[in-house]
């Protein structure tokens, strides 16, 4: 994980913040009622200024324990675990024997010091630390005892034991939290990854289907055109104007197409404010091909997306029927039904070699172009249906229809 990321806290971490403030206190506490029980039981001996400056020694060192090794950088358990820290737990338990030869009421500060070894120390290290101390504190309370008792043997070590397998048993649950949250990170990651792809994935098609529905259509029409004109030149040069014109103005509606994609734009039928059914109104499939508009229904209001979609399925529909239908005249028919709006393409030209009935799940013949797929793509991603029916000889109808929210 990047430092840039900061891990997120954990219950259990915060559980191990509890204890360590516990610990610390409990030291002090310990530590405090271990010098005046030395005081009140041995007032005046010549041991005394040995045992307070050790134990404010102690104390300073148990004090700076925090800050010595955290430098900041990786992870705790490696700052817990740096040379100055394992120098620094070493002179607190050094000063601790000390005391604790001196005075064996002192012993019992060793509850504290399990759990810091715990911390600062590798798992085998800190237990056979925790030993050790557990063999003082025995050693300690059997010179104050006055006579034996086996509670002393075995009290000591059951708090050893119990004050390891409670720490033990915290590490585990948080580094086992700390690992899930890790890998939700990572899946957090993956998964915006993924969504980065399939938008951009998801923008090529976009991209596509607009230069298809735009540039690519303008570009045939030009074509068709200037052969048109080149073919009459000689024999009719009025006719050969008139297609060098035409295609002039649909090279300039290229340009207006190509300037709005790099802009991301609205088509420029609709960016002046105009209707769809103004948009639809003003399409043409060429010289050869009549094309008849009709408004049923009245007209509401479309969000940007649907107005978008449909005048480029038209656009492509009219592509369609000005390459491949031998058409004469084409009708686009806008309806407005309540809860759904529909677009009709129909032309009168041969239709599809077989009878046939196409829905938008019905997958694009083999060398029809990328016009199809482009459709049923806008339509799909609008939660709308687009059918297809044709009969040889009687021409193609195209309809999309797409719901509309329904009005509050």
């Amino acid at each position: 994980m990047s430092p840039a990321t900061p891990r997120p806290r954990t219950p259990a971490d915060a559980d191990t913040r509890t204890l360590t403030t516990v610990m610390h206190a409990a030291f002090f506490l310990l530590l405090g009622a271990s010098v005046a029980r030395f005081l009140l039981r041995h007032p005046g001996e010549p041991r005394t200024p040995w045992v307070l400056a050790l134990s404010i020694a102690l104390a300073l060192l148990y004090v700076l324990g925090p800050a010595v090794g955290a430098s900041g950088q990786g992870s705790a358990r490696a700052d817990r675990q740096s040379p100055g820290r394992l120098v620094w737990l070493g002179l607190v338990v050094a000063t601790w024997v000390v005391l604790v030869v001196l005075a064996p009421s002192f012993a019992w500060c060793a509850v504290p010091l399990f759990f810091t070894a715990l911390r600062t120390l590798p798992p085998r290290a800190a237990i056979v630390l925790v030993a050790l101390l557990t063999v003082f504190v025995v050693i300690a309370q059997l010179r104050l005892a006055t006579a034996f008792d086996p509670n002393l043997l075995l009290a000591p070590p059951a708090v050893a034991a119990l004050a390891t397998a409670v720490f033990v048993h915290m590490e585990r649950q948080a580094r086992a939290q700390r690992t899930l949250i890790d890998d939700l990170i990572r899946t957090r990651r993956e998964l915006a990854a993924t969504e980065r792809r399939e938008g951009t994935l998801a923008e090529r098609q976009r991209l596509s289907m607009e230069i298809h529905d735009t540039l690519a259509q303008n570009l045939s029409s030009q074509q068709m055109l200037l052969q048109a004109a080149d073919r009459t030149w000689d024999s009719d040069p009025g006719t050969a104007r008139a297609h060098v014109r035409t295609a002039t103005g649909i090279a300039a509606r290229g340009l207006a197409e190509a300037r709005r994609l790099v802009h991301d734009l609205a088509p420029p039928q609709l960016a002046d404010g105009a209707g769809l059914a103004e948009a639809l109104r003003a399409l043409d499939a060429g010289p050869d091909v009549e094309v008849r508009f009709h408004l049923e229904g009245a007209p509401a209001p479309l969000p940007d997306r649907v107005q978008s979609a449909l005048l480029r399925i038209a656009q492509g529909a009219l592509a369609n029927v000005r390459e491949h239908s031998g058409a004469r005249t084409a009708a686009l028919t806008l309806s407005f039904l309540g809860d759904q709006v529909v677009l009709d393409v129909a032309d009168d030209g041969h239709g599809f070699a077989e009878p046939r009935t196409a829905t938008d799940s019905t997958p694009a013949a083999p060398g029809r172009g990328h016009g199809l797929p482009a459709m049923r793509a806008r339509v799909r991603q609008l939660g709308g249906t687009l059918t297809i029916e044709s009969t040889p000889g009687e021409g193609t109808v195209l309809s999309a229809a797409i719901p509309l929210e329904p009005t509050p």
